[in-house]
């Protein structure tokens, strides 16, 4: 998409879709997640969206501007999907692991769309509610706003950080991704305890553990230290 601008009023199609469906900046974002699902980020583009639904390409400008208005909302999407049916609980410990393991494990569900979208910041509803939600827990937890806002910052990068990490390997190809499980049984499994005696002793261990994701464990430890960090006086 190149930028253009389309006036306010000018944004609703009124006629509906070759699929018969109304156009409407959610359809184009649903759309988007599906083609990026499929075929990567190259599927964004007016030629490709627009033949998905049916639709004249010049159509959405109505709803963006260019590609990288799109990509906002598709960020923003992830990061409404993750929130969806969650409600808190008033312990400020079990809501940031229930939001932070929710936003994780949206994430991995869009691999595709998580290695475009983890880094960007929208400014649009879903991630302004999140972001209200999560300081919420913080202050309602007794934290002063100082920390709480230094909290909520590494609690977000972290969440965030395991996600495109985790995504990115998740949307490698097939073959690319079982190479890299296999090096841990084709080079350090014949790793010497003369040379690498610390790989040698665990790599049973070693081995199992890193076939999982190091986030929920990465968040436990989060949990520890921001409790260590709580006000003695809070009750």
């Amino acid at each position: 998409m190149s930028e253009r601008v389309v006036p306010e009023g000018s944004r609703q199609r009124r006629r509906p879709t070759k699929q018969g469906a109304m156009l409407s900046e959610q359809l184009i974002v649903d759309t988007a997640l599906r083609l990026v699902a499929q075929h990567g980020a190259e599927a964004l583009s007016v030629r490709r969206l627009g033949a998905a639904l049916g639709a004249d390409p010049s159509a959405l400008y109505r709803y963006f501007r260019n590609t990288d208005a799109l990509v906002l909302a598709l960020a923003d999407e992830l990061i409404g999907r993750a929130q969806e049916g969650w409600t808190a609980t008033g312990d400020w410990q079990t809501d940031l692991r229930s939001m932070g393991l929710r936003v994780h494990s949206c994430y991995l569900a869009y691999p595709q769309a998580a290695v475009l979208a983890a880094h960007r910041t929208t400014g649009r509803p879903h991630e302004t509610r999140a972001v209200e939600r999560i300081l919420g827990i913080l202050r309602s937890g007794g934290f002063p706003d100082p920390l709480a806002v230094r909290i909520y910052h590494a609690f977000v990068d972290q969440a965030l950080a395991f996600a495109a990490q985790d995504a990115a390997a998740k949307a490698l190809p097939p073959a690319a991704r079982d190479g890299d499980e296999e090096v841990w049984q084709s080079v350090y499994s014949r790793l010497s305890a003369d040379t690498h005696p610390n790989i040698a002793a665990t790599y049973p261990l070693l081995a199992a553990d890193m076939r999982d994701s190091g986030y929920p464990f990465a968040l436990e430890l989060m949990l520890v230290a921001v409790a260590a960090l709580r006000p003695r006086d809070t009750p």
